[in-house]
This record gives structure tokens, C-alpha cells and sequence, in this order.
């Protein structure tokens, strides 16, 4: 049983701590806040004893295996590293890092004291992606790839009223890209590898960051296009076509109702597929199996592709002048 903090108390913790009620292999045991208020009604809330307000009392907890990382995506680099140091598995909420040589720094320290670095990117881990997976070769020759995460943010209407929220800022390592364009990003890397050569198109906001933008993989056979954004809506579904047959899917972070559609027969297949509230249980499981089997062969395929999202998102920032507050 592994036993795990969290850091960060907003919705996405509490929906890796639902999720982590399914599991059999993790148990919540801690929270950290950086004010008592806030970790003593969030410890509440969940029914926890053990409440911190200093993070190196934390990761030095003997009440603790592992820490899950949900604080603003700038702070995610100096938690883990922190959290790392005393030994203690780390999973990291998407994106993991603001680029690859915070992501190189951070693994080097889980390497030195043998221990796991994890990026919490939940599609990939879905049985329904595995269904994706299993099916792509009936499509014969790839020809184009369409993938999409465009979601409307409440946060956007404080933004607009002159608010500064997190996502939406260059300090915090905000934007559309990083924060939803890197579900489609690793279905498509995971799918298919790294692209040949990468253009993106933001529309950046005042604060410095992308509102949304579109994304554009180029594949020695294809071109992946894909679009995200945190200021409108799509009900657009996501597709794969190839010459023999089309996959297609809604939400490329659920993934949800996987299809196939055959060219020459015209007939459309259902995939087999999970219907699960909250996907996360998925990430958790396979997580629990690398730590307790020490699986290092899974362990490094998740580490290059989420190495390999970032650099792309880190290559698309690079083009356009995005640039965080970390890295000036």
C-alpha cells in the first residue's frame, strides 16, 4: 500500500483523491498548504490526520511513500526536487514541468536516490486509448490526424474582469498549450512517436501566454493538426484517417466512445471501452504496478513521453516568443 501526500488543494486533488478510493494499492494520508486554514479544512474534507504547512516536514514524513503534485505549474519543479531528495516516489501533475531542463534536473535527483518520477497524464493510461492503440493499424496508411481540447475556463471571465489567474500567466507557466493541448499532444506522440518537424500558431493574451493556438505535426506521411484553447468551446469530435478506415473519439482527455469506421465496407465498429467517472484510477493503478514491481521497462516508456510532450510544447513556446517568468 502506498501511502501519498498532496500538494495543492484545488479540484484536480480532489479528483486524484477520488480516484485513488478505487485503487487497492493507494491510500491518502497527507496534506500540505501553505496556510494552516487552507490544510486544515482540506484535511477535513477528506478525513485526513496529518496536515503540513512546510513542505521539507513533509517529504521528510515517515507517514509517506509517495507526494502527488497539483500546485501551479511553476512550483512544480522546487516540490519535487524537495520531495525527491528524501526519497519519497513522486507523481506530478500534467504539465510536469515549464520545460526540459527543470524535467532533466528533476530526474537526475529521482535517479540519485532510486526513486520513481511520475507525469499524472491520465488519457494515455485509459483502457479506451488501449483500444486506440490495439485498432490503428485497420486503418491502414495514416493520412491526417485531427485532435482537439478546447474547453471554455471560468478562470478566463476573471481574467477578463482584470483578475490574474495562474493559468493564465507567464510567472505561473500558464497557457492553453500546456495545460490542455498536451492531451491530444500525447495521444498523438504516443500513437505515432515524435514528429518530424513542429509550427505553432497562438493567440497570446496580454498577460504573454496562449489563449489558444494551433499546433501543427509533421510526420513523414501525415500532418497531425492539433487545436486547443481555454476561451471558446468545440463539440468536435477527434480523428484518425487512413485510407482503409477512420478512428474517431470525443474529449482527448477521457477518450471517450472510441469508433472505428471502415473506408471500402462503410460498416462502424464500437470499440471496446470503459465508461469511468474519473479516468485517473487508470494512472494510479499503473503507477502502483511500476513502483511495487519495479517495472523500469514501463517506467521509461512513460519518462520518454513525457519528456517528449515537452520539448514539443517547449519548441512551440520557443517559436512564438512564450516565454515563462522561470526562464527569463
Amino acid at each position: 500500500m502506498m501511502r501519498f501526500g498532496t500538494i495543492g488543494t484545488g479540484w484536480i486533488t480532489d479528483a486524484f483523491i477520488d480516484a485513488s478510493k478505487s485503487s487497492e494499492n493507494f491510500r491518502h494520508n497527507a496534506v500540505y498548504s501553505r496556510t494552516s486554514e487552507k490544510a486544515n479544512m482540506f484535511a477535513d474534507k477528506h478525513n485526513v490526520k496529518n496536515v503540513f504547512t512546510d513542505i521539507e516536514q513533509m517529504a521528510k514524513s515517515r507517514e509517506l511513500d509517495c507526494v502527488y503534485i497539483a500546485s501551479p505549474n511553476s512550483m512544480h519543479i522546487e516540490h519535487a526536487i524537495t520531495v525527491l531528495k528524501q526519497k519519497k516516489h513522486v507523481v506530478c501533475e500534467k504539465p510536469i514541468f515549464s520545460n526540459t531542463e527543470e524535467w532533466k534536473k528533476a530526474h537526475q535527483i529521482a535517479e540519485e536516490n532510486n526513486v520513481y518520477l511520475f507525469e499524472a497524464m491520465r488519457n494515455i493510461h485509459s483502457p479506451n486509448f488501449k483500444s486506440l492503440k490495439d485498432n490503428v493499424d485497420k486503418i491502414g496508411n495514416v493520412r491526417s490526424m485531427s485532435l482537439h481540447l478546447i474547453q471554455y475556463s471560468s478562470r478566463y471571465d476573471k481574467y477578463l474582469q482584470g483578475g490574474n489567474p495562474n493559468i493564465f500567466t507567464a510567472e505561473f507557466s500558464g497557457g492553453a498549450l500546456v495545460d490542455l493541448g498536451v492531451y491530444p499532444l500525447s495521444v498523438a506522440i504516443a500513437l505515432f512517436g515524435q514528429p518530424e518537424n513542429i509550427s505553432y500558431f497562438p493567440v497570446k493574451l496580454k498577460s504573454g501566454v496562449d489563449g489558444n493556438g494551433t499546433l501543427v505535426l509533421t510526420y513523414s506521411d501525415f500532418t497531425c493538426t492539433i487545436l486547443c484553447s481555454k476561451i471558446s468551446n468545440s463539440f468536435n469530435s477527434c480523428e484518425i484517417q487512413g485510407e482503409q478506415g477512420t478512428l474517431i473519439f470525443d474529449d482527448a482527455g477521457e477518450i471517450n466512445n472510441p469508433r472505428l469506421f471502415k473506408t471500402p465496407s462503410k460498416e462502424r465498429v464500437t470499440l471496446n471501452s470503459v465508461n469511468q467517472d474519473n479516468n485517473m484510477v487508470f494512472e494510479i493503478d499503473h503507477f502502483a504496478r511500476i513502483i511495487e514491481t519495479g517495472n523500469d521497462k514501463a517506467y521509461k516508456e512513460l519518462k520518454e513521453l513525457s519528456f517528449n510532450v515537452l520539448s514539443v510544447t517547449e519548441e512551440a513556446r520557443i517559436q512564438t516568443g512564450i516565454v515563462f517568468a522561470s526562464e527569463k
